[in-house]
């Protein structure tokens, strides 16, 4: 009996807007595309959030955002 791996196609990334905590104790960070406010306050420690880029792979939000 002969067995082989399937060939796993790479997933196609692009540099993504994300919002990042600024407590230097968390490692929360959520994209731009899917937060609920204009300046997002961290879900898991309540501090503010800055905004950074991240290589991700690409994924499409279809909601629109009032505050844009």
């Amino acid at each position: 009996m002969h067995f082989s791996k399937k060939v796993v196609e790479p997933i196609p990334e692009e540099e993504t807007s994300v919002w990042t905590c600024s407590n230097e104790n968390c490692s929360c960070w959520m994209r731009y595309d899917f937060s609920f406010g204009e300046f997002p306050s961290c879900p898991i420690c309540h501090s503010s959030m800055t905004s950074t880029i991240k290589n991700l792979p690409v994924l499409t939000n279809g909601t629109k955002r009032s505050f844009q």
